[in-house]
Parts: C-alpha cells; structure tokens; sequence
C-alpha cells in the first residue's frame, strides 16, 4: 500500500502539525504520509506528558536535574522528533537541522 505524502508545517516548540502554513508559527515544512504524521504527534503527545511530569518534578528543590527521569525522556522525545523532521523535512529543514549539530 502507498500512501500519498501530504505537506505539513511543524512547530517544535508547540508540538502542533497542521497542513495549513498560515495562523501559528511553524519551524519546519515536512512531507509525511498519515502513519508518518500520527507516529510524529505521537512523540509530541509523550513529550507533553514528560513536560508535566518535569514541571512538577522542578518543584522539588532536592531533585536534581540531571537525575530526572522525565528530563531524559523529554530530551529523547525532541531528539526522535527532530530525527523524524530531517527524515521528511525539506532542503531547509534539512540544513536547519544540521546547523543544530545535534543528529549523529
């Protein structure tokens, strides 16, 4: 079965896709197909939740960051998501990306 890609916009520090590039602001321009876009929100969903778990975990003077369960899982979370964005992002995403110098 070959799913036709649709365009997206992404932004990262909201965690919204939409098909429209008017409205919120976006970061990158993808290319995805349904399972791409759902596994993406997916990752944005569970970094949502690790965000919580961290901003009640910042209150808890005697925990530290480093030592941080939800921290780890956010960072992966952004990390995943970032390597699913350059996989189907554009020349620009792309280059974008690989400015951050965080992908290996």
């Amino acid at each position: 079965m070959n799913e036709n890609k649709k365009t997206y916009y992404v932004g990262m520090a909201s965690g919204e896709i939409t098909q429209s590039d008017t409205g919120s602001p976006w970061d990158f321009k993808i290319e995805a197909t349904d399972q791409e876009i759902f596994a993406l929100r997916e990752i944005f969903n569970q970094n949502y939740s690790a965000e919580w778990q961290s901003f009640f975990r910042a209150h808890l003077p005697f925990l530290e960051y480093h030592y941080d369960q939800a921290n780890d899982k956010y960072d992966d979370g952004m990390m995943r998501a970032y390597q699913m964005i350059y996989q189907l992002g554009d020349a620009e995403a792309k280059k974008h990306i690989e400015s951050l110098g965080i992908l290996q």
